[in-house]
């Protein structure tokens, strides 16, 4: 099954997918953006469509919850991927050395991800040091 697809049939961008353990229930989440944000409508639209597939090849064996939901404006950052469609949002990252990061992101070029500090100051960190990364919102 090509999530990709799927999404861009119903005017979505997938984002991302995770299986998780809630309250003893399995919960396969998919995470899908769009310009303008994702309401409701375009989560269930996707539902409908993801459903009878996930009926012939589940996610995983036994029982399980279907979740689609926008990966929001404060987001995990987990993937290359997701750095390169953040690029122009503030992001805080701790690195493997737990140093804190706040920046903007300028742009990714090749593994390398460039950075300008909340102070002004450039500079570029390796996607392999990156620990955790989530994007903010400054309100």
């Amino acid at each position: 099954m090509n999530l990709e697809a799927l999404c861009k049939e119903v005017q979505l961008e997938f984002y991302d997918d995770e299986l998780v353990n809630e309250n003893g229930k399995k919960i396969y989440r998919i995470y899908v953006q769009k310009q303008g944000g994702v309401n409701l409508d375009d989560c269930a639209k996707l539902s409908e469509i993801l459903s009878p597939i996930l009926d012939v090849e589940p996610p995983v064996n036994g029982e399980y919850f279907l979740e689609v939901s926008s990966c929001g404006l404060e987001r995990k950052l987990s993937k290359l991927e997701h750095f390169e469609k953040s690029v122009n949002e503030l992001v805080k990252i701790t690195t493997n050395d737990k140093e804190k990061i706040e920046a903007k992101i300028l742009n990714v070029n090749d593994k390398n991800i460039n950075l300008e500090l909340l102070n002004g100051e450039k500079t570029t960190i390796g996607f392999d040091e990156i620990k955790k990364a989530r994007t903010f919102v400054q309100w």
